[in-house]
């Protein structure tokens, strides 16, 4: 096949087994197989070259809350942790219940984001959700059925109508389901009891109820083995609710709390074993500052980092055996990628050419070296495997420590009118 490319990636090894040359040019996989003439090469031999990760759900914060978090630091973390791809989540300070605001926030990602971006529509009573959507929402929600950090709680009927009118405009409803008690939140074990797993149980049913069989649905961050059962739809889980347990920590550490909140081992365990039945695993990157956390638990917010860890702690899972590969692929890269009806990064011509670059070794998460804004991670020095080179768009945008100039991109909803 004549003609040179833009990059080879070169000796990588497939999910399958088989040892490739990726030929990539203006920005896709133009060849796998025998190496074209390349302007550049990487040399994947020894290490692990997977499709760049959809992160779904993140917080990025900014305007009113740069201090835990903005633009630039959240997706300097996203690529040092193979993600290519970040959905913003719409309970920011302001809300974004408005097309003014909507745009508003598309735009400061446009100048400071290092990585593609999505954003979503927030949903709240007398919320524009059709101008939202004409202004390129990406979808709607996460939509709150209980309150959290940030985040109203939706009553029935002003669920059922947003889901309604999500519906006939044919957008995509991610939920936040929970159930809150009215009882004392004063710790790791009673915030786990006023947000119980037989809450998120009936949040989901609730919802499905309402939806009907006309509305598209993703359940966010399910916290239990019997919520991923109950879930119709699509649903997602967060590496937090699969690597860490209320137990971890001292029962008056607000590091730990979190919404839905970490469950009890035992209930952390049974999640695992659900693994086949989750659509799409996504950080709930929700970063607060140390300060924030080190007030009294009762006052502190909900929310942990997780943008940069999420796919190093679990390729560490890959490299131990606890989690297929292919799984791992589907689960943070092409799932999402269908979900948002976005082009798929991958290894076969015509896919987007978004990859991340591992070595085969395994070291710890190191809270100095992350690249948040808010400074700490819940995942100090569990497992992980980081990446020594993130590819977007066919460019090297991340290289052993160091950032280049990439091409970032918008990825708009369906029902964008520019």
């Amino acid at each position: 096949m004549p003609g040179a490319v833009d990059l080879l990636l070169k000796n990588v090894t497939l999910p399958d087994g088989r040892v490739a040359d990726i030929s990539v040019d203006g920005g896709r996989v133009r060849h796998a197989g025998a190496p074209l003439s390349a302007s550049e090469c990487i040399d994947c031999t020894g290490r692990l070259c997977i499709p760049g990760g959809i992160d779904m759900h993140v917080h990025m914060r900014g305007w009113e809350q740069a201090q835990k978090e903005d633009w630039r630091s959240g997706t300097m973390s996203a690529l040092a942790g193979g993600v290519t791809v970040v959905v913003d989540q719409p309970n920011t300070v302001p809300p974004l219940t408005s097309p003014d605001i909507f745009s508003e926030r598309v735009a400061v990602a446009q100048k400071h984001s290092l990585c593609h971006f999505a954003v979503n529509a927030g949903v709240s009573p007398g919320a524009d959700l059709d101008g939202m959507w004409l202004a390129g929402a990406m979808a709607f929600g996460e939509i709150f059925v209980a309150p959290s950090s940030y985040g109203e709680a939706l009553d029935r009927s002003a669920l059922a109508d947003a889901l309604a009118r999500i519906a006939r405009i044919g957008g995509l409803a991610t939920i936040h389901a929970e159930k809150v008690l009215d009882m004392p939140d004063t710790d790791l074990p009673s915030h786990d009891r006023a947000r119980p797993k037989e809450g998120e149980m009936r949040a989901i049913e609730m919802v499905q109820r309402l939806a009907g069989n006309s509305s598209h649905l993703h359940f966010c961050h399910i916290s239990t083995a019997d919520g991923v059962d109950a879930v119709r739809g699509s649903v997602e889980v967060a590496p937090h609710h699969l690597l860490l347990s209320l137990d971890h920590f001292a029962p008056d550490d607000a590091c730990g709390k979190v919404n839905p909140p970490l469950r009890h081992e035992h209930e952390r365990r049974s999640l695992w074993t659900r693994w086949d039945q989750i659509d799409v695993i996504a950080s709930d990157h929700a970063p607060h500052t140390r300060a924030e956390k080190d007030t009294a638990f009762s006052e502190a917010p909900a929310g942990l980092p997780g943008v940069e860890t999420m796919l190093p702690l679990l390729i560490a899972a890959v490299l131990k055996g606890t989690v297929p590969l292919a799984s791992l692929i589907r689960k943070t890269s092409h799932t999402p990628a269908a979900i948002l009806a976005i082009p798929r990064a991958g290894f076969d011509p015509g896919d987007r050419a978004d990859f991340a670059i591992y070595p085969r070794e395994i070291s710890t998460v190191d809270p100095d070296s992350l690249h948040s804004r808010c400074g700490w991670t819940p995942f100090a020095g569990l497992d992980a495997v980081f990446p020594i080179q993130v590819v977007m768009g066919g460019d090297l945008v991340y290289d052993a420590g160091e950032y280049m100039h990439g091409r970032p991109h918008w990825y708009h909803g369906r029902g964008y009118i520019k």
